[in-house]
This record gives C-alpha cells, sequence and structure tokens, in this order.
C-alpha cells in the first residue's frame, strides 16, 4: 500500500501521537545536539566540554533550559511589547511545522494499526519545507525591530538578506531533484531513488549547492553573521532573555534539524538502507529500522554542522553575499539547464556515440570561434630597466634637483633697533661667566646711559 493510501486510512487518535511524538523528537534532539556541538568542539579545541551535570556531562543542556525557564524576563523600554513577545513564537511555529512533511520511515505499526511514519504527504510537500523556512526569517526581522535597539536592527536585516539569498539557491538545487523524480511530494522523492539510486551521486552539484546553502539558511558557522559577536554584540535576540531567548535557540537547531532530514530526503535516499543492502537483506529497513537508517544519515549532516563550526573562520558580510549570487546561483541555472538537456536526450532514444559526437562538433565551433576573434590589444606603458639580478633600477638620465638655499647664519652680536632714536649695541655674553661692574661716577653714568637707552626701546 502506498503512503498516502496509509494516511487517509489513519484515525484521529494516531495523528494526534504522531504530533506528539514529532515533537518530543525535535525537542530531545535538540537537548543532545546542544550537548554534543559543545563536546565535540571541546575535543577539537583539546578542552574539557560539559563533563558535570548527569552522567558525562549530557544532562547538562536539560539543566541550561531549566535555567533559562526560572531567569527573569527583561523587556526593554522602548521594546514593542507584543511584538516583542510574538516574534520568537513566529520563529519557532514554522520550524515545528516544516518537519511534518518528513517521512521518517516506511510502513509501521501503531497499537495494531498500519501506518506510514510520516504526518502527511502532500503533493507540494518540498514546497511547504521551504515556505516554512522562508516565514522562519519574519520572528527574526521582527525580534530585531521591536527590540528598539540599533544592533539588533541591524543583525535582524543581515539575516533577511541572507536567507532571501540563499533560500534561490536552495530552492533552484531542488529544481533539478523535482525533475528527476517527477514529483514534489516527499515520500515520492524517496520512493524514486529507491529504484534509480541516491541523487547526491546522480545529481553532485545540486547536492553541494543544497549543503551550502543549507548552512547559510540555518545562520550557522562560517555564515553566523546575524548573530556576529565582533560587531553586533549578539544579533537579533540581544536584548532577549528567559523563554524567549530559549525559543530562538530552540528554532536555530529545529531548522539544523530540518534542512539535515530534507537532505537526506532529497539526496540520501531517505529511510531506506544505503549500499544496496536492502537487496541482500530484505528486511534490513523495514518496519522501525527505517527510522534508524534516518537519523543515522541525519546526525550526519549534523556533525558536518559542528565540524563547520570547530573549523572555519566567519566570512566577511560581501564574500559571503558574492558566494551566493556570483556563485550558487549561477551555477544552478547552468546545471538546470545541463540536467533538461541530458533528460531530453534521454527521452529522445539518443545513444551514446552520438551524444559525444554531437558534444565534440560544439566544441570544435566553440574553439575555431575563440580562435577567430582578435585578442585585445593592450596599451603597454613605458618599460622599467631592469638589472641583472632582475630588480629595477632607475633610469640613467635621472637628475638630481638642486638643493634649496640655506638660510643665512644668525651673527653672534646682533644689532637692535632702537626704534627712532636710533641704535645701540649690545654684547652677547656667556650665562656663566659674571658681568664686570664698574665703580664710582663711572658706574652711576653707566646706569643713566641704560636707562635712556631702554627708555627709547619701549
Amino acid at each position: 500500500m502506498s503512503t498516502p493510501e496509509l494516511l487517509a486510512n489513519d484515525p484521529f487518535w494516531i495523528s494526534i501521537i504522531k504530533v506528539v511524538g514529532i515533537f518530543a523528537l525535535l525537542v530531545v534532539m535538540t537537548l543532545f545536539m546542544i550537548n554534543w556541538e559543545r563536546k565535540a568542539v571541546g575535543r577539537m579545541q583539546q578542552r574539557p566540554g560539559p563533563n558535570r551535570v548527569g552522567p558525562g556531562g549530557w544532562l547538562q543542556s536539560l539543566a541550561d533550559g531549566l535555567k533559562l525557564a526560572f531567569k527573569e524576563d527583561i523587556r526593554p523600554v522602548l521594546a514593542d511589547k507584543w511584538v516583542f513577545f510574538l516574534a520568537p513564537v513566529i520563529s519557532c511555529v514554522p520550524a515545528f511545522l516544516a518537519f511534518s512533511v518528513i517521512p521518517l520511515a516506511g510502513e509501521v505499526s501503531f497499537f495494531g494499526h498500519q501506518t506510514a511514519l510520516q504526518l502527511v504527504d502532500l503533493p507540494v510537500g518540498v514546497l511547504v519545507v521551504l515556505a516554512c523556512s522562508s516565514l522562519g526569517v519574519y520572528g527574526i526581522v521582527l525580534g530585531g525591530w521591536a527590540s528598539g535597539s540599533p544592533y539588533p536592527l541591524l543583525g535582524s536585516l543581515r539575516s533577511a538578506a541572507q536567507v532571501i539569498s540563499y533560500e534561490i539557491a536552495m530552492g533552484l538545487s531542488i529544481v533539478a531533484v523535482i525533475m528527476y523524480s517527477g514529483t514534489m511530494s516527499t515520500a515520492g522523492i524517496v520512493d524514486a531513488q529507491h529504484a534509480n539510486g541516491w541523487f547526491a551521486l546522480l545529481l553532485p552539484v545540486s547536492f553541494v549547492i543544497y549543503v551550502i546553502s543549507m548552512v547559510g539558511e540555518t545562520n550557522r558557522a562560517p555564515f553566523d553573521l546575524p548573530e556576529a559577536e565582533s560587531e553586533l554584540v549578539g544579533g537579533f535576540h540581544t536584548e532577549y532573555s528567559s523563554l524567549k531567548f530559549a525559543l530562538f535557540f530552540l528554532a536555530e537547531y529545529i531548522n539544523m534539524v530540518t534542512v539535515s532530514a530534507l537532505a537526506t530526503t532529497l539526496f540520501l535516499g531517505g529511510w531506506h538502507a544505503p549500499f544496496g543492502l536492502a537487496t541482500l537483506v530484505p528486511w534490513i529497513d523495514d518496519g522501525w529500522l527505517g527510522l534508524v537508517w534516518f537519523l543515522m544519515k541525519t546526525f550526519a549532516f549534523l556533525f558536518g554542522f559542528i565540524w563547520l563550526r570547530g573549523t572555519l573562520p566567519r566570512y566577511r558580510y560581501d564574500q559571503f553575499m558574492k558566494l551566493g549570487w556570483k556563485f550558487l546561483v549561477p551555477a544552478s541555472l547552468v546545471w538546470i539547464v545541463a540536467v533538461a538537456t541530458i533528460k531530453t536526450i534521454r527521452n529522445q532514444g539518443v545513444t551514446p556515440q552520438q551524444v559525444l559526437m554531437i558534444g565534440g562538433g560544439v566544441l570544435v565551433v566553440l574553439l575555431i570561434i575563440a580562435f577567430l576573434i582578435p585578442d585585445r590589444q593592450v596599451e603597454e606603458g613605458p618599460q622599467i630597466p631592469m638589472a641583472h639580478s632582475g630588480f629595477p633600477v632607475p633610469p640613467l638620465d635621472l637628475s638630481v634637483p638642486k638643493p634649496p638655499k640655506r638660510k643665512a647664519a644668525v651673527p653672534v652680536e646682533a644689532k637692535v633697533g632702537a626704534g627712532s632714536s636710533g641704535e645701540i649695541t649690545g654684547k652677547q655674553h656667556s650665562p656663566n661667566v659674571p658681568d664686570a661692574t664698574p665703580s664710582g661716577s663711572d658706574s652711576e653714568s653707566a646706569k643713566g646711559k641704560d636707562k635712556e637707552a631702554s627708555d627709547g626701546v619701549l
């Protein structure tokens, strides 16, 4: 029985159990991911990670969550009250909603009732995930704007530009998958890979572009520019505390799980066993065992997030946007045209020899055109003479400029103007040699002359 038929026969109580189970799975995986990331990055940096709370420190994330729940909830005076409150909720709800179309396993038994381990299977399931990831940015933008502070606002604007840029590249990378599988249903894409092989091997360019885009989409290192501590303090959630900050934290890690689960579904065969093991052991991915294979593949992508954070430095914003708009988007467009061409050739029944002949003819024509186009003439500037050692030397006709004129030296005995009455002559004495003091009438006449001279100067 197909997945849509199994889900159509589900009673209401099974749907409720699935909703609660998906919610619990995402919360537990978030707590596990936070602790796993801290431990793995600690090992990469040769330091101990969390090792106090619980066995081996694995309850540290639970303790941090309880601590956040009991911390004081602070709201800035200039913040918009209702928007400041709703922004974390808007960011968190789409993260849970996107996981509803992911097939976790095949047909399983729920209390004696046969069903598929998936909440819903929509004909446009891939678009649902993209739409939910696009809605999540509204919470970030509104949270940064409602905080009433410039740094969260800058972080939110960065996040809006970042998500829009990499959302386009991610959507274009999925187009080739839809063309090959012929459906946008997530369960249909998994079945197509079970018949034809993993799309990560058939469509390697789409796989690489999707992996890069999902890192930028989730604002993770080295693309965590909306939370850059060096220039934005903490980014869009600087003014948040208590449970509101915990909701932003929860949304980030749930988005990581969601994009990793979507990558497993689109490119790694979903819940099916890898390397053709199902043909050797038919029961290896039956029932609940499919969930085990699905989680193993998802954790491989999640470890890639951790590895990137502990390895690569943060990009500059111009480098980040250049990578998205000038490399990923053009490469996706060219790859889509190439995939469409290959599929058309296969549908027309063209043999590989004919493909090689046509491709060789096109290559020869392009080479002839390239050789016939004249080279652009480049104007050469003056050549700098080089010495035998290879270093540039000054020109031989170099003329040394004349030195500037020096000021005349000040004589030892300087003449001091005495106004309109005439001149007096002063003698410069050494400060260490005392002047000789005249005696008697000569002394009195000298004092009188000095007084008249000083009166004339003044």
